[in-house]
This record gives structure tokens, sequence and C-alpha cells, in this order.
């Protein structure tokens, strides 16, 4: 399966994309506290933002370990969150932390961060095999550095 990720130079890229980037920086930092204060700072559309937001990320130093961030709806049935962290295991990523909301509605919402320094496949890999489970709907990778 080819990769759903590509590594390209900035210079190459729209202005805007950096501008994204930039508007995450902002709220992350507490700079500012809402989109629609980054985006007028940086000079984008809050819809450029949105649009962009989940699909952007900025590498960090790659020789170190690297942590990946899901968010996810799980189905409120026994077994599926364990299923997710055997799938994790399976793939050599260990859990770094687990959030879950109690479940509304038979679904909870689960974000998962994890290292991902030692896995044996690659993270889309990993993501589709994590997208592929039954009882999990909703799978984003919300962050990887």
């Amino acid at each position: 399966m080819p990769s759903s990720y590509l590594i390209v130079h900035k210079s190459i890229l729209p202005d805007y994309y950096e501008k994204v980037l930039e508007c995450r920086r902002l709220m992350e930092s507490g700079k500012v506290r809402e989109v629609s204060q980054a985006v007028k700072q940086v000079g984008i559309s809050r819809s450029t933002y949105y649009k962009y937001k989940d699909f952007i990320f900025e590498p960090s130093d790659l020789t170190g370990s690297r942590t990946a961030a899901f968010s996810m709806m799980l189905d409120h049935t026994p077994g599926v969150l364990s299923a997710l962290l055997s799938c994790i295991s399976e793939a050599g990523a260990s859990v770094l932390t687990i959030s879950q909301s109690p479940p509304i509605h038979d679904k909870a919402s689960v974000t998962v961060s994890i290292d991902v320094s030692g896995i044996s496949v690659g993270i889309d890999e990993l993501t589709g095999r994590l997208a592929a489970l039954p009882g999990l709907d909703n799978l984003r990778l919300l962050a990887i550095e």
C-alpha cells in the first residue's frame, strides 16, 4: 500500500500551508484563544484553516522519540478498547496516554497518544489497521511529532 504522506520542501507549497501551522502554534502557545483571532493575525480565512488543519503537520527531530495522537469514537461494547490496544501493541507502538469520556448513546470519545518510534509499519498502515477495527468510528490522526 503506498504511503498517504509525503515529505516536501515548504518552498514549493502555497504560503497558506505555513500560515495554518502558524495558527496552530499561536493557539497551542496560548498567545491567542480563538481560531478567529489566530487566522486574523496570520492573514488567512477560517475556512482555509479548518480545511487543512488536520492534514498539515510539522516534523520534529526525527532522531528522537516520535509521538502520534489519535481521536476516535468507540462503541460501548466489551472488547473494543482491548482490540484497539492490542492493535497498537502488535504494530510495535507503546501507549503513552488514554483519555476516554463516559459513553453517551453507546459511544465513547477516546484520545490516545502513542510512541511510534519503534513501530514495525508506517503510520499510514497503522492508521488503516486502527480504522478497520470493529466498533471504532471517526478515527483522526490529530498530530505527529
